[in-house]
């Protein structure tokens, strides 16, 4: 029995359903942060099969690869030669992560149109991931993001360790709000709230949002990316979904971890996160059956299964043909 023969989840109201959104903007990560942590550098041409088969299935947005150095992230070295041969599905984004100035002229060289930073809530993290103080990486940022808006680049503001760090522990939700806004104001145009280590829980992530639009910044500006180490990247999906947030990152087949906690089993899955939208009745553009025989897929090239269970459930039923 394939996808379509078992149905979709019932639809049941939520509790506050005037907050709830029509429809949430999957923006997939799966090529870029599912990838780039795998010890095996996947060839390109699976990169962009992989893209195309997430296009098919109706993902509107993905992103696509990073310009970091070749020798910081060896599975994206080949981010310009992935770029090149990249053939854009009509009506579909395909972001990449810029890093610094040298970055951004990379992307610009490969005509993107999207790019995203990646900056960080803590003091700790951003020295060790940038080698810049918390207040140091705005200044690094602030010509990246000047000259690629000025170009007429969308510019999208990552921020990481939003619920926990490994160094400093918990991290305070006003210290948050403070790096959300600055980026804001330096030219992002949404903010992508990370939890890096996968330590949120849905009560804290109401908290965050609550914080945010309290300081006056609107759900519309704001996205959650969460990890799934102690199994709530879905629950804390529906917390942020529940007060209006309305995209939401996620990697097809729950590809990528984390490398800051050893117990990190990826990101949130994308198949795991359109059962739910579709159990709650909001539109979504995504095709599931299509998408769990990509992530099959993948996984088969990848050597391992997937730990989505929604991929477990349906790529299963659809193997056997029970």
């Amino acid at each position: 029995m394939g996808p379509r023969e078992l149905g979709l989840p019932m639809q049941v109201a939520s509790p506050e359903p005037g907050e709830l959104p029509t429809e949430v903007t999957i923006w997939e990560v799966g090529a870029r942060d599912g990838l780039q942590n795998e010890k095996e550098v996947v060839p390109v041409e699976v990169k962009l099969e992989f893209l195309q088969r997430m296009a098919d299935a109706g993902l509107g947005v993905l992103e696509a690869t990073s310009f970091v150095r070749p020798e910081w992230v060896p599975q994206l070295a080949d981010a310009a030669e992935l770029l090149a041969g990249l053939e854009r599905a009509p009506g579909v984004r395909y972001p990449v992560l810029v890093p610094n100035a040298r970055g951004l002229d990379r992307a610009l060289e490969s005509g993107v149109r999207d790019i995203a930073i990646f900056a960080a809530a803590t003091e700790t993290f951003t020295q060790r991931n940038l080698n810049r103080s918390l207040d140091e990486q705005f200044v690094m940022f602030d010509p990246v993001v000047q000259r690629a808006v000025g170009e007429g680049l969308a510019v999208r503001g990552y921020v990481s360790m939003c619920f926990g760090d490994p160094w400093e522990g918990a991290v305070p939700v006003e210290q948050v709000v403070s790096v959300g806004k600055r980026l804001l104001e330096m030219g992002c145009w949404q903010l992508s709230l990370g939890d890096t280590i996968g330590v949120a829980t849905p009560g804290h992530v109401e908290a965050l949002v609550r914080a945010f639009v309290a300081a006056g910044v609107g759900v519309d500006r704001l996205a959650v990316h969460f990890h799934d180490t102690y199994g709530q990247a879905l629950a804390n999906t529906y917390a942020a979904v529940r007060l209006g947030v309305s995209t939401v990152d996620s990697s097809a087949g729950g590809l990528g971890g984390c490398p800051y906690a050893k117990s990190a089993t990826g990101n949130l899955a994308t198949e795991d996160l359109v059962w739910m939208l579709d159990g709650l009745g909001l539109k979504h553009g995504v095709d599931l059956g299509k998408l769990v025989e990509t992530s099959v897929w993948m996984a088969e090239r990848l050597g391992r299964p997937s730990p989505s269970r929604v991929v477990k459930a349906l790529g299963t039923a659809e193997a056997s043909g029970s």
